[in-house]
């Protein structure tokens, strides 16, 4: 059975256990020598792993090694830049004997699938325009399968088992809060721009049914799902009869969600709800990833770097 996580490695610890593969990589060291590279995890976390110096012999067994597999290591914790990572001697793939728990492996959203998406749909039905609620449900509904399970991202924020939903979940939460503030925005609108922003990551990314990706579609690696997002709802609004106006307002609501050009965004956002769908992406993202890591810090002190924060150092306050 499983007994080191992540998230209780320390440093100069040796152990042997086993881990999920998360990506997995041969790479050529600047000795000229052949080296595994992988992020492993566990329903805890993630974190890098080398074995260097690999031999011909070992490549065939190597070879065989598929992100999402379960593997049995033998390492050692060390530091790189301040940040864990294992030094792997021995590797092998996991077997029916090891009497392994599948829930030790992957890491899900705090909250249930089912009531995530029952919440989301149920938010969609309370929308008093009624093209918006037919698109959006039209849209739910015929993914509700893969919606149970599908990750947000294949590494970063809500890289999880129902992360999809999570994602959406809270900011449509926050969506609503923005709205008896800022009394100028269209509550469906929004909140449909919401629904709808990420849908095509569906598309974008590959994932197993435990959520776990092994990266990206060929449409979604020549596309992304800003631009396959735009022209799913453009065909739909089509479909549906949707007029001009409210069809190009939701396709840009898509386009600028990530507001700039080296993020994706062509275009940044012209009206308020296109606006606000921007930063609640982007502080619903941030919380997801400061909760990540300050999950594996002690109170009163310092984590690791965390590059998708400008390689930010947290600190975890003690009250």
């Amino acid at each position: 059975m499983k007994q080191n996580y992540v998230l209780q490695l320390k440093a100069d610890m040796e152990f042997m256990d086993f881990f999920m593969v998360k990506t997995i990589a041969i790479r050529v060291g600047s000795n000229r020598k052949k080296y595994l590279d992988m992020t492993l995890a566990d329903c805890t976390g993630e974190i890098s792993a080398k074995k260097w110096d690999i031999s011909d012999e070992e490549l065939d067994g190597i070879n065989r090694i598929q992100v999402g597999d379960i593997i049995k290591v033998k390492a050692g914790v060390t530091e790189w830049k301040g940040t864990k990572q294992l030094r792997i001697t021995r590797i092998r793939h996991a077997n029916r004997d090891d009497g392994l728990v599948p829930a030790d492996f992957y890491k899900s959203a705090p909250e249930d699938s089912e009531s995530m998406y029952n919440y989301i749909v149920g938010k969609i039905r309370e929308f008093q325009d009624e093209e918006l609620k037919q698109l959006c449900l039209t849209i739910y509904e015929e993914n509700r399968e893969r919606l149970m399970y599908y990750p947000a991202a294949m590494s970063n924020h809500h890289a999880e088992y129902g992360g999809l939903l999570y994602h959406v979940k809270r900011m449509m939460m926050m969506g609503e809060q923005a709205c008896t503030v800022y009394t100028n925005l269209s509550k469906d609108l929004l909140l449909a721009g919401v629904v709808l922003h990420d849908i095509e990551k569906l598309n974008e990314i590959l994932s197993d049914t435990h959520g776990v990706s092994p990266g990206y579609s060929f449409e979604g690696q020549m596309l992304g799902h800003l631009v396959q997002g735009v022209t799913l709802i453009h065909d739909r609004c089509r479909e549906l009869g949707i007029g001009t106006e409210k069809t190009i307002l939701l396709e840009h609501m898509i386009l600028s969600h990530h507001y700039e050009p080296e993020f994706g965004s062509p275009r940044k956002p012209l009206f308020p709800e296109a606006e606000m769908l921007h930063y609640l992406d982007i502080v619903d993202a941030k919380m997801f990833d400061m909760e990540e890591s300050l999950s594996k810090v002690e109170p009163g002190e310092f984590g690791e770097r965390v590059w998708t924060l400008d390689n930010r150092k947290l600190y975890r306050r003690k009250f």
